[in-house]
């Protein structure tokens, strides 16, 4: 792993450094399985939106949980690693959760961001009360059509 894959608890006290200092943490999530242009658009979009990116990377039991058996591709360090990669990504941290709630809780971001297939009203309500508990912005950057990991996948079967 890099220095830029951090724990939960590392990235908090990175959290707080930041808001001490006036800069604003811009955090999104998901399982990231198998990284298309469609992630690293959205991942530019949000990065942008402040001064430091961290993601939130699903554990592989909840990716497991979510998409179903024969997922995640590839290993939940793994994945960070990859992320972390991107220029745009200052930080990645696991988390064995299936929702992002007690990430979010920890982390306290200023700005919580999510792809166009969400809305604000159809976040998780766990996930959405805690982040308007902390008071942070929500933000949903307009979703890449045509780019999806599963639908990625289907078509690597096809081949």
């Amino acid at each position: 792993m890099t220095a830029k894959v951090v724990s939960v608890e590392r990235l908090a006290a990175i959290s707080d450094k930041l808001r001490n200092e006036g800069k604003r943490l811009v955090v999104t999530n998901g399982c990231f399985d198998l990284l298309h242009v469609g992630h690293i658009r959205y991942l530019q979009a949000a990065r942008a939106l402040g001064d430091v990116l961290a993601v939130g990377v699903n554990g592989d039991v909840s990716v497991r949980a979510l998409k179903g058996e024969g997922r995640p591709l590839n290993n939940e360090t793994d994945r960070a690693e990859v992320l972390t990669a991107l220029d745009c990504v200052d930080y990645a941290a696991i988390f064995p959760e299936r929702r992002a709630t007690k990430f979010l809780e920890r982390v306290r971001p200023a700005l919580y961001v999510k792809g166009g297939d969400y809305e604000p009203k159809t976040l998780d309500p766990e996930e959405r009360a805690a982040l308007e508990k902390m008071d942070a912005e929500i933000r949903i950057i307009p979703f890449a059509a045509g780019y999806s990991t599963s639908g990625l996948i289907k078509r690597i079967n096809c081949a």
